[in-house]
């Protein structure tokens, strides 16, 4: 680099292990290959017994290795960021564009106000110009309580984020930060004195926000800010006119600044218009209403998951890309809103998010996020690809995004389920030529795609892996080499093999054993409880009955459920068709290899050793993945135990099939 040339403002690192994992890549496909060519060159004559079953295993494992490959696009070409914010900000702190961050909430039950207003204060927190910083709440849920809530936010920002940039708070989420060991040892005496009054004035605000969440807005509260009036037409959270507030703006000179004297963002709260005979297409409608991947990276592609993303405009309205565009940082159209009224600028917005404003337009069909499907970031992130942009995945030291995962397994499948039915969706839908992007998109690129497209056909291979083996266990029919044979070592390649790779991946990224093996445990739930009835809702919605519905993912937890969560104990405790599949799945397995212990002790028929090793060894895995499901069954008795319904009837299933297939088949 010349002395008179700019550093650059980020860099791009390749993996140094590529050529590792490359290698690794093509061994294992060999050993893949390897095992196609047992099955297929070993197929028992005709009325032989396990003929069938076998041909069954050999799909499973064809589609298994073509899964495969598709995953291992994201592992080739695997590339990491690094970004030097000193040189952008000395460079162009004075030509920043204007960001706008949306946050969204659906159900004031499920998404506690609290939450909602301390994911709103760590943006308004930001290091970021104040002035062309803008946070919008969207609350598709229309309720009262979240909008007092973010008008209790709203004043406690003005002593949060001074307090934040004084200090370098991090990280800036009130909760988050008070609630941390580094919050509470300091030797600096200001530091410590102002942390109390902050940490006071935020318990005094959560008690406020919270009596209310329980008991209402109070009403001198409502007398006090017209902001409430625009709760009179409101019917239901289903029937409502469109609510919007904007609370803090630059142009309001008094309301909007800190104590210190500062611009605060602009901050805006919006309840889209909702009526029963119109559909609001989720959190796609309500992003157009406002308007994790490092081998995704590698070829310009990371997916659009819908939140902890930035988008630029142009990209999000649709605009192809081309080598020469240029974005302009000295666009002046962003101060045109000084010169409008406040009140004006309200009134002219709720015409934005009324029902009928996207009615035969274009709309979540060619501009913005895009309608029909449960998956609507990514085939919206799918759109942009096809129109040449391309996207970066970072991960900084200092993370970016912290968020709310489910803690309890049923929330867990529940979302998963949504996740694999939208790919479902997507692989069977109107959008699936546009997989191939207009060939903008890398081949490589297309196949990390296919790869999450996919996630519920593998289903089927998983589930039949984890059943027809231990059956014909029962029977004493081999599906596997016979231990001794030259044939058992692609197996064993395959099996170790990716054990081996994902566990040093695991580690690799800071897991440990006991996660890496939690991992594996979730991976057989999914597969065989999510995306099972993911394919079946897919399948059902394709040829015209759908079933499928967006059902949002509660951020609440009961306190005995976090203690149980905090302790890694599967939370079970209500009945669902998730948990009986999988308690039947458990139970089968158990069975089959007590059965199959109990005819070895007692030395009832011939089980040959040798030519069952790797089948009763598959069982015996089976069995010990699921020990959290048998202690749920016939051990715990705290309240997130299985429900004695799920345990009779998964019970009654498995014992029926084991025996019905050793005595009959």
């Amino acid at each position: 680099m010349g002395s008179g040339e700019e550093k650059s403002l980020f860099e791009t690192r390749k993996d140094k292990a590529r050529y590792i994992r490359r290698l690794y890549a093509v061994s294992l496909f060999v050993a893949i290959c390897f095992v196609w060519a047992f099955r297929l060159t070993h197929i028992p004559a005709k009325g032989e017994a396990g003929q069938w079953a076998w041909l069954g295993l050999f799909v499973a494992e064809v589609w298994g290795g073509i899964y495969w490959v598709f995953y291992q696009a994201l592992r080739w070409n695997i590339v990491y960021r690094t970004t030097f914010p000193n040189r952008l900000s000395s460079r162009y702190e004075s030509r920043f564009p204007g960001v706008d961050i949306f946050v969204f909430t659906a159900d004031a039950v499920v998404e506690p106000p609290m939450m909602v207003i301390n994911t709103v204060l760590s943006v308004m927190a930001y290091d970021y110009a104040a002035e062309k910083l803008s946070v919008y709440l969207s609350d598709d849920g229309g309720s009262d309580v979240t909008f007092y809530a973010l008008l209790e936010a709203s004043s406690f920002a003005k002593h949060w984020i001074p307090f934040c940039k004084r200090y370098k708070v991090e990280p800036r989420s009130p909760a988050a930060y008070f609630n941390s060991v580094d919050s509470t040892k300091s030797q600096d005496h200001n530091y410590v004195k102002h942390l109390a009054t902050i940490h006071k004035l935020y318990e005094e605000m959560k008690r406020r926000v919270e009596e209310a969440t329980k008991l209402g807005v109070p009403s001198e509260a409502r007398s006090k800010h017209n902001g409430f009036s625009q709760w009179d037409s409101y019917s239901s959270p289903r029937d409502h006119d469109t609510i919007l507030q904007i609370l803090m703006h630059k142009k309001e000179s008094e309301g909007s600044k800190d104590v210190d004297g500062c611009t605060l963002p602009t901050l805006v709260y919006m309840a889209r218009e909702k009526r029963p005979h119109y559909h609001t297409n989720f959190k796609a409608g309500a992003i157009n209403a406002l308007v994790e991947l490092h081998g995704f990276d590698g070829f310009g592609g990371p997916l659009f998951i819908g939140t902890c993303c930035y988008l630029r405009r142009d990209a999000l309205w649709w605009k192809k890309f081309s080598r020469e565009y240029k974005n302009d940082w000295n666009d002046q159209n962003e101060n045109e809103v000084t010169e409008v009224n406040l009140h004006e600028l309200e009134e002219e917005s709720k015409a934005l998010a009324n029902c009928s404003y996207e009615k035969n337009t274009l709309w979540g069909k060619k501009i913005g996020s895009i309608y029909g499907c449960l998956v609507e970031d990514v085939i919206t992130g799918l759109q942009m690809h096809a129109h040449g942009w391309k996207s970066v995945y970072y991960n900084p030291s200092i993370s970016a995004f912290s968020g709310v995962a489910p803690t309890s397994l049923l929330h867990t499948l529940v979302q998963l389920k949504r996740w694999g039915e939208g790919h479902m969706q997507l692989t069977l839908s109107k959008f699936r030529p546009k997989w191939y992007g207009d060939q903008k998109i890398n081949i490589c690129l297309l196949l990390g795609y296919w790869h999450h497209n996919f996630f519920a056909i593998t289903s089927l291979s998983v589930l039949y892996y984890s059943i027809i083996p231990s059956l014909y266990i029962l029977k004493g029919v081999s599906l596997f080499p016979k231990i001794s044979s030259l044939w058992c070592i692609p197996f064993i390649c395959v099996t170790v093999g990716e054990i081996a790779y994902s566990l040093i991946e695991g580690l690799s990224m800071g897991g440990s054993i006991q996660g890496w093996w939690n991992g594996t445990r979730m991976w057989l739930y999914v597969k065989t409880s999510s995306f099972l009835f993911s394919l079946i809702d897919g399948i059902l919605g394709f040829f015209g009955h759908p079933n499928s519905s967006y059902s949002l993912t509660s951020k609440v937890i009961d306190d005995d459920v976090a203690q149980r969560y905090k302790k890694e104990v599967m939370e079970f405790g209500t009945s669902s068709p998730y948990f009986t599949v999988l308690a039947t799945l458990a139970l089968l397995n158990l069975f089959c290899l007590l059965l199959t212990l109990k005819d070895l002790v007692l030395q009832k028929g011939t089980f040959a050793a040798e030519k069952m090793t790797l089948q009763v060894l598959l069982c015996g895995v089976l069995v010990v993945i699921n020990i959290p499901l048998y202690q749920a069954i016939f051990v715990r008795k705290d309240k997130g135990r299985m429900p004695t319904s799920v345990s009779i009837k998964s019970t009654a299933v498995a014992f029926t099939a084991c025996v019905f297939f050793k005595l009959f088949n």
